[in-house]
C-alpha cells in the first residue's frame, strides 16, 4: 500500500486498547478509533462483515447490536478470533463468534432488548483484512420494542455520543440510499459533534435497492449535501443472499460488477465499494493515530505521574509478608508523628489557603479567644461597683469610715481572681478540642487499616485526656497561688502608699475632655474652652491637652450638679456645678457653667460626675454618700490596677502551661510512646489487616499504574513514519442547518407526546434549549 509503518501503527494502538482496558481505564474512549453510526437496518453489520469476509455478527429484527462492539482487525497469516473476556481462547468457527457475542450481550442486558454501554472487545486475525479498529454501535431507533424503556432512543443516542464526542474518534456515518439523506440521523449526530466535518466519512448503502430511474450519483460525487471527506458507496448482500448463504467473496465480486456496469457509477467505480472503503478507513485511521499520539502520550504521562507516589507506597506493602506488615506499621506511626508536629508547628508541606487548622487555631485561642474571655469578666461595671459599695459599708459596720478600707480591696480582688477559674478551664477545653481535631486529621490517613486506626485513636485520645486533667489541676493551682497572697508591693501596682504619686492620680482619672466655661467668659469678652480632667478627688482644667499649664483645681467636696437651659442662639449643651454650702466654687462665682458640643458629650460628663460622687440636685440622698462614692471609685481603680497585673500574668502563663503540659507532652507521646503501646497490644498482625475497599483501591492503583507504564512502552515502540493524505478543503455545509431545523421540529413534536423525556434533551443538545413550534404551546 506504500504507507510505511501502517502495518504496525494500528496493531500498536490495539495493544494500547487492551492494556488500558485491563486496568479498567476509560482512556480507551480517547484512543483513535472509528465509530460506526447509523439507523437500524442501515447495513452497518453487513459493511463490517464485508471487511472481514465472514458472517460473524448477530442478525435479526429490532435492536440486534445492544452493546458496543470494539472490533480490532489485524492482518495475519491465520484466521481466528479472540474475545477480551475470553483471553487465551481462539475462535476459528465464526458461528461460535456470533454465539459468543449474543451470549455476552444477554449476560449484561438480559433478553428483553435492553442495552448496555459496556463494550465487547473482539480481535479478528485474518489474511483478508487490513488493520482497522472500529466500534459497532447500536442502531438509532425511534420507538421502543417490547418491554424496552420509553426513552430507548435517548439511551442509544447518549451511548453514541460517548464515543463520537471524542476528538480522536473518526465517525463512519452509514445511511441507506433508499431513504432521504437530509433526514439521516447518523449525519445529524455527526454534524452536532463535528460541525467542520473533519472527522466524518459518509457511507451510502443499499444502492442496488433504489427505485428504477433514480440513483445517488450527485451524492457520491459530493455535489448534493456535500461532506468534507465525501461519500463512499457500497453494495451489501440482500436478505435473500444471506438466507441463501451467499459467500461474501462472491458478494464483493458482485459489488464490483455493479459499480463497473451501472451507468451512473461506472466513471467512479475505482472509488466505490467495500475494498476501497476499507483502504480509505485504514489510511484515515493511520493518519489520525499519528496526529493524536503526541497528545495522548502526554495524557498518559500526566496520569502516570499522578499515580507514581501512591503506587510506590502500595508496592512497599505486602499483605502476606509479616516483615513488610511490621515495617509498614512503623512507617505509618512515624508519619503520624511527623504530620502531627507539622500541623502544630506550622511547617507542613501543604499550606491550607482556605481555613485555619492545627497550631494556627490554637494560636488564635491563645491570643484572641482567651484575652476576650478575660475582658468579658470586667464587662459588668454596675455590678462590680455595687459589690465594692457593699464591701466598704459592711467593713465599717455601724461606724462611718473616714478612710478607704484595704480589706474591701482585698475581698474584691480575691473574688475577681476566683472568677478567672471558669475562663481558664474553658481555655483548656478549647485547646483540648483543637488537639483532638488535629489528631483526627492525622489519624484519618490510617483509614486503610481500620483496626490500627481505631487503636491509635483510642490510645492517643486517652493520653490527651490525661494531659488535660494534669493541665487543669496545674492551672487551678496557679489561681490558688494568686489567691494566697495579694502582693500590693508589686512594682506595677498603684497602692495606698502611692496615693500622692502622679501615676496613681492618673489611675484615678475618671474622664477627660474639652469643655467651655460659659458664664465666666461672658464677663471677660467671650466663652473660653479648656481641657478638663475629672478624677476621684477633683475637677481640674488646663490650657490645652498637653496638661502643662494648669488653670485651676476644684475639689469635689460638697459639689452638686444641675441642668441649665440653652441660651438664646446657642447650640451648646450646658450643665452647672455648685456648692451645697453656698460657697463659691471658683473665685467669686457661686456656680460654674460648663458647655458641651453634643448631647452625647453631656451624658458622658454627667455619668462620670456620678462616679465621682457629684450628684444632680433632684436625686434623693439614699445611698448616695459622695465620700462613699469616692471610696468606691478609689477601690475600683486599685482593683483595676491589681487585676491588670493578674490578667497580664495569666495571659502569659496559661499558653505556656498548656504548651508544656498538653501540646508538647502529646507530641512526645506520639513520637516515642505510641508505637510501644501498639506493640504491647500483642496483635500487630491483626492491626495491619486492610479494609476491603483499601485492598480494592491498592489493587486498582497498581493495575492502573502497570497498564499506563505498558501503554507508554507501546507508544515508545510505535513508528509514525507513515505517509499522510491532506484533509480535503471545506465544503458548503449550509444544508446541515436545514437538516438540523427539521430534526428539532421532530424532537419538539416528540416532547409534546412524551413530556417526561424533556429532561434528557440537554444530554444530546447541550448548546440549545428544546425547540419551539409556532402555534404550539
Amino acid at each position: 500500500m506504500g504507507n510505511r509503518g501502517m502495518e504496525e501503527l494500528i496493531p500498536a494502538v490495539n495493544r494500547l486498547h487492551e492494556a488500558l482496558s485491563s486496568a479498567g481505564q476509560s482512556c480507551c474512549l480517547h484512543l483513535p478509533q472509528i465509530a460506526v453510526v447509523g439507523e437500524q437496518s442501515a447495513g452497518k453489520s453487513s459493511v463490517l462483515e464485508n471487511f472481514v469476509g465472514r458472517d460473524f455478527l448477530p442478525r435479526g429484527s429490532g435492536i440486534v447490536t445492544r452493546r458496543p462492539l470494539i472490533l480490532q482487525l489485524l492482518n495475519s497469516d491465520k484466521e481466528y478470533g479472540e474475545f477480551f473476556h475470553c483471553k487465551g481462547k481462539k475462535f476459528t468457527d465464526f458461528d461460535e463468534i456470533r454465539q459468543e457475542i449474543e451470549t455476552e450481550t444477554i449476560r449484561l442486558t438480559g433478553s428483553n432488548k435492553g442495552i448496555s454501554p459496556v463494550p465487547i472487545t473482539l480481535k479478528i486475525y485474518s489474511p483478508h483484512v487490513l488493520n482497522l479498529t472500529l466500534v459497532d454501535l447500536p442502531g438509532i431507533t425511534k420507538m421502543p420494542v417490547g418491554d424496552q424503556p420509553a426513552d430507548i432512543e435517548y439511551q442509544i443516542r447518549d451511548m453514541i455520543m460517548q464515543y463520537i464526542c471524542k476528538e480522536n474518534c473518526l465517525i463512519l456515518a452509514v445511511t441507506p440510499a433508499n431513504t432521504d439523506l437530509a433526514n439521516s440521523d447518523a449525519l445529524k449526530l455527526a454534524k452536532d459533534v463535528d460541525p467542520q466535518g473533519q472527522r466524518t466519512i459518509g457511507v451510502i448503502t443499499k444502492l442496488d435497492l433504489m427505485d428504477k430511474g433514480t440513483d445517488a450519483k450527485e451524492i457520491l460525487e459530493n455535489r448534493l449535501l456535500p461532506l468534507r471527506r465525501g461519500y463512499i458507496g457500497v453494495v451489501n448482500r440482500s436478505q435473500k443472499d444471506i438466507d441463501g448463504k451467499k459467500n461474501i467473496m462472491a458478494a464483493l465480486t458482485s459489488e464490483r460488477n455493479f459499480f463497473l456496469s451501472h451507468p451512473a457509477y461506472k466513471h467512479m467505480a475505482e472509488r466505490m465499494g467495500t475494498p476501497y472503503l476499507q483502504r480509505t478507513l485504514n489510511q484515515q485511521l493511520t493518519n489520525h493515530i499519528r496526529d493524536a499520539l503526541p497528545a495522548f502520550r502526554n495524557h498518559l504521562h500526566s496520569q502516570l505521574l499522578a499515580l507514581n507516589k501512591e503506587a510506590e507506597e502500595y508496592k512497599k506493602f505486602s499483605p502476606d509478608d509479616a516483615t513488610r506488615r511490621t515495617k509498614t506499621l512503623l512507617q505509618l506511626v512515624q508519619r503520624l508523628a511527623v504530620d502531627f508536629e507539622k500541623l502544630i508547628e506550622g511547617s507542613g508541606d501543604k499550606v491550607d489557603m482556605v481555613n485555619l487548622s492545627g497550631g494556627a487555631r490554637i494560636n488564635k485561642i491563645f491570643h484572641e479567644r482567651f484575652p476576650s474571655e478575660l475582658v468579658m469578666i470586667e464587662s459588668d461595671e454596675t455590678k462590680l461597683r455595687q459589690e465594692i459599695n457593699y464591701a466598704i459599708r459592711n467593713i465599717h459596720g455601724v461606724r462611718t469610715g473616714l478612710f478607704t478600707p484595704d480589706m474591701a480591696f482585698e475581698a474584691i480582688v480575691k473574688k475577681q481572681i476566683s472568677n478567672l477559674k471558669a475562663p481558664c478551664i474553658k481555655f483548656i477545653d478549647m485547646v483540648n478540642q483543637e488537639l483532638i481535631t488535629t489528631v483526627y486529621q492525622c489519624i484519618g490517613k490510617l483509614s486503610a487499616f481500620p483496626q490500627l486506626r481505631e487503636e491509635t485513636e483510642r490510645i492517643v485520645i486517652t493520653e490527651i485526656r490525661e494531659q488535660e486533667n494534669k493541665c487543669r489541676e496545674q492551672v487551678l493551682l496557679l489561681i490558688d497561688i494568686q489567691l494566697a497572697y495579694i502582693n500590693t508591693k508589686h512594682e506595677d501596682f498603684i497602692g495606698f502608699t502611692n496615693m500622692k504619686n502622679s501615676k496613681f492620680r492618673e489611675m484615678c482619672v475618671i474622664h477627660k475632655g474639652w469643655l467651655t466655661i460659659s458664664n465666666i467668659g461672658i464677663m471677660r469678652g467671650g466663652a473660653k474652652e479648656f481641657w478638663f480632667i475629672l478624677s476621684t478627688e477633683s475637677l481640674s482644667w488646663y490650657k490645652d491637652e498637653e496638661e502643662k499649664e494648669k488653670k485651676y483645681m476644684l475639689p469635689l467636696e460638697n459639689l452638686k450638679l444641675k441642668d441649665v437651659g440653652k441660651g438664646f442662639m446657642s447650640s451648646k449643651f450646658v450643665f452647672a456645678i455648685y456648692n451645697t454650702e453656698l460657697r463659691n466654687v471658683y473665685k467669686g462665682y457661686r456656680c460654674l457653667e460648663l458647655a458641651c458640643n453634643s448631647q452625647e458629650e453631656l451624658d458622658s460628663w454627667k455619668a462620670s460626675l456620678l462616679r465621682a460622687g457629684v450628684y444632680p440636685e433632684k436625686i434623693a440622698q439614699e445611698s448616695t454618700d459622695p465620700q462613699l462614692e469616692r471610696q468606691v471609685e478609689t477601690i475600683r481603680n486599685l482593683v483595676d490596677s491589681y487585676m491588670s497585673i493578674i490578667y497580664k500574668t495569666m495571659r502569659d502563663l496559661m499558653p505556656k502551661t498548656i504548651m508544656h503540659l498538653m501540646i508538647n507532652n502529646v507530641k512526645e507521646f506520639i513520637s516515642s510512646e505510641l508505637l510501644a503501646q501498639l506493640y504491647a497490644l500483642g496483635e500487630c498482625s491483626a492491626l495491619m489487616d486492610e479494609a476491603p475497599e483499601q485492598r480494592q483501591r491498592r489493587e486498582e492503583v497498581l493495575r492502573k499504574h502497570s497498564a499506563l507504564k505498558e501503554a507508554l512502552t507501546v507508544i515508545g515502540e510505535i513508528s509514525t513514519s507513515t505517509f499522510t493524505t491532506p484533509l480535503p478543503p471545506p465544503v458548503d455545509s449550509s444544508w446541515i442547518q436545514h437538516l438540523r431545523y427539521k430534526h428539532e421540529r421532530i424532537c419538539a413534536y416528540f416532547f409534546i407526546f412524551f413530556p417526561n423525556c424533556n429532561a434528557l434533551y440537554p444530554t444530546f443538545f447541550p448548546r440549545r434549549q428544546p425547540p419551539a413550534i409556532p402555534g404550539v404551546k
